[in-house]
């Protein structure tokens, strides 16, 4: 089986309104899938679509290979927090775990106890939850996903309004998880540059629609710093580049050839170029982050 999880055109749709616009992501075991997008996405939309806590308008997906109803049978491998965690504050973190137990049909002994460690919450107590930080909140929620031992794990804006002690820490637990467990988490969020520390792979969405799947790889890349060369012969270019010694370059399209070496030799480019009758139309280095990237790819800063 090669993915966990793929949607097929997954759409929603309220009145005239496409929340969600035929959106195709596709999942690996294994995988810390981050999907971005601001505030009014879709995202949230996306994420209960495949939890099971929404109907699609229009496209299906497919989980464990199974799709239609029998991919319905497999929501027990599905840990879920959506928007805020679903807590009772007045009882202690081990009080609400187990509550989910017993809902969830969990029996095994010692299953409270490790999940409030695998969290970083085994020293609590019975500190009663409505004293605890957000972050503490959050992991808590992390804790209830984990109950019944999910192969895939959703969680929407994890990180949202979170100091940055409490960052660093559901995102170490996540990673654990991940790393230890093999865990696949699909985490939304606003926030590029926190989800690049440890998503394996991106989905970036504006308005509905899927704008583009990517590696974390790929991704930095992109935003990498680098030459950009237009030309009017990229393959004779390449050849020129190539005898230069120059081997760590991409062709983008048929004008324009993106270098990742020697980021300081541009004048050397040109002139091997010119030499090999190969016309420079512009040459400029170009060091893009990660947000800047996002914002342009999504149309700007508004609403972010």
């Amino acid at each position: 089986m090669e993915y966990l999880l793929t949607t097929n055109r997954l759409t929603k749709q309220y009145g005239r309104h496409k929340a969600v616009n035929a959106v195709n992501i596709h999942i690996r075991q294994g995988d810390i899938y981050g999907l971005i997008g601001r505030n009014g996405a879709g995202k949230t939309t996306i994420l209960k679509m495949i939890s099971g806590l929404a109907a699609p308008t229009e496209g299906d997906f497919s989980l464990f290979g199974k799709t239609g109803k029998e991919a319905y049978e497999y929501m027990s491998r599905i840990g879920t927090l959506i928007e805020s965690p679903g807590v009772y504050p007045n009882m202690s973190a081990a009080e609400n775990l187990k509550l989910k137990c017993l809902a969830m049909g969990v029996r095994k002994k010692d299953t409270i106890k490790e999940l409030l460690k695998t969290v970083g919450l085994e020293n609590v107590g019975k500190k009663k939850v409505k004293n605890f930080s957000l972050g503490m909140k959050q992991r808590l929620g992390i804790a209830l996903a984990l109950v019944a031992d999910p192969d895939l794990v959703v969680l929407d804006e994890p990180i949202n309004g979170l100091d940055p002690q409490g960052i660093a820490e559901v995102r170490e637990t996540l990673q654990k998880l991940n790393k230890e467990k093999n865990i696949t988490f699909i985490i939304s969020s606003h926030i590029l540059e926190e989800l690049s520390k440890m998503a394996t792979n991106y989905g970036i969405i504006h308005d509905g629609v899927l704008l583009q799947e990517m590696t974390r790889e790929e991704l930095l890349a992109k935003c990498s710093e680098r030459i950009e060369l237009k030309t009017d012969d990229t393959r004779k270019a390449c050849t020129v580049l190539e005898g230069m010694g120059i081997n760590q370059y991409k062709v983008v399209d048929a004008s324009t050839i993106q270098i990742f070496e020697r980021l300081n030799d541009g004048g050397d480019i040109t002139m091997a170029l010119a030499e090999n009758g190969v016309k420079t139309m512009g040459i400029t280095v170009k060091n893009e982050a990660l947000e800047d990237y996002y914002l342009n790819l999504t149309g700007g800063a508004e609403n972010v």
